[in-house]
C-alpha cells in the first residue's frame, strides 16, 4: 500500500509540473479586472480548469468577425503595449477580439518549460473557438505573439477547424527536440492564410530563422512574410503600424472571402 501511495504522490507531482501556474494566473486576473476600462472579462473552461479571457465588441459590426489573441511567454491577456493595443484597436476596424490567458510558468521560467503546456494551450483555444461559434462568430482568426504564435501554430497544424487565418508575430524557431515546438514542421502543416510578421532586430530565434520559415511556407499559396523595419521584439517604435498591417491583411484576406 505504501508503494501505491508513493506512486500516486509522484504521479500527482508530475502532473502539477506539466500544468500551468494557476496561482500566477489568478494573480494576473485579480490585477486586470479592476482596471479593465474597455471590454469585459469572461471565464472559459477547458479540461476542468477555468481561465480568464477578455472580450471586446466591434464598434460598428455584428461581431461575426473575431480575432483570438494569444500573448507571449509569461504574459497575460491585457499585456501592454502589444496585446492591449490589438485588443482595443481591432474592434475599431470591424474585428471583435477575445484575448486569452494562455498557460504560463513561474516568473523567469525558460522557454523549454513551456513546451509541455502546449496540449493545455490547444484545449484553451478549442474552448475559445467553441464559445465564439455559439455566440454568432462566422469568421475567426488567431493572432499570436512569440510563444503565443507557436502555441497557435501547434493547434492549427493539428486541427484548423473553424479558424480561417493565422497571424504569427515574432514566431520563434527554437533549437529544441521537443516535438510540440518544431516550428518549421508546423508551418508546413498550416494550410490557412498565414501572415508571418517579424522585426528587423527581433530575437535570434526569430530573426535568424526568417528564411527557413519562408521556405517552410512556400507550398502555402496564402502564406506571406513581412519584416517590420526599425523594430525589435517589443515593436514599440510604432506598434500602431503593426496593428494596421494586421487588420489590413485580415480585411483583404478573410473578410472578402
Amino acid at each position: 500500500m505504501r508503494g501505491v501511495s508513493l506512486f500516486a504522490t509522484l504521479l500527482l507531482a508530475s502532473a502539477a509540473v506539466l500544468a500551468t501556474d494557476s496561482r500566477r494566473e489568478q494573480d494576473f486576473a485579480a490585477d486586470i479586472q479592476p482596471q479593465l476600462s474597455l471590454g469585459q472579462a469572461i471565464w472559459l473552461k477547458s479540461a476542468d480548469k477555468t481561465y480568464l479571457a477578455l472580450y471586446t465588441e466591434a464598434e460598428k459590426t455584428d461581431n461575426s468577425q473575431v480575432v483570438i489573441l494569444l500573448h507571449d511567454m509569461g504574459e497575460h491577456p491585457d499585456a501592454k503595449p502589444l496585446i492591449h493595443r490589438f485588443r482595443t484597436t481591432l474592434p475599431m476596424h470591424n474585428w471583435a477580439t477575445l484575448a486569452l490567458q494562455m498557460p504560463i510558468r513561474e516568473s523567469g521560467a525558460p522557454a523549454e518549460d513551456y513546451y509541455p503546456l502546449f496540449d493545455e494551450a490547444r484545449g484553451r483555444i478549442d474552448a475559445a473557438v467553441e464559445h465564439l461559434l455559439k455566440n454568432g462568430a462566422k469568421h475567426i482568426a488567431i493572432v499570436g505573439y512569440g510563444m503565443g504564435a507557436l502555441m497557435a501554430a501547434y493547434r492549427l497544424g493539428d486541427k484548423p477547424n473553424d479558424v480561417m487565418a493565422l497571424v504569427s508575430i515574432s514566431l520563434p524557431v527554437p533549437q529544441t527536440t521537443a516535438s510540440p515546438a518544431q516550428s518549421l514542421n508546423l508551418i508546413k502543416k498550416v494550410q490557412l492564410p498565414f501572415l508571418d510578421v517579424y522585426a528587423e532586430f527581433d530575437l535570434p530565434t526569430v530573426l535568424d530563422s526568417a528564411r527557413q520559415r519562408r521556405m517552410a511556407g512556400k507550398d502555402n499559396p496564402v502564406y506571406r512574410q513581412i519584416r517590420m523595419d526599425g523594430e525589435d521584439h517589443g515593436y514599440q517604435q510604432d506598434y500602431d503600424l503593426l496593428v494596421k498591417r494586421v487588420y489590413s491583411w485580415l480585411t483583404t484576406t478573410v473578410s472578402e472571402n
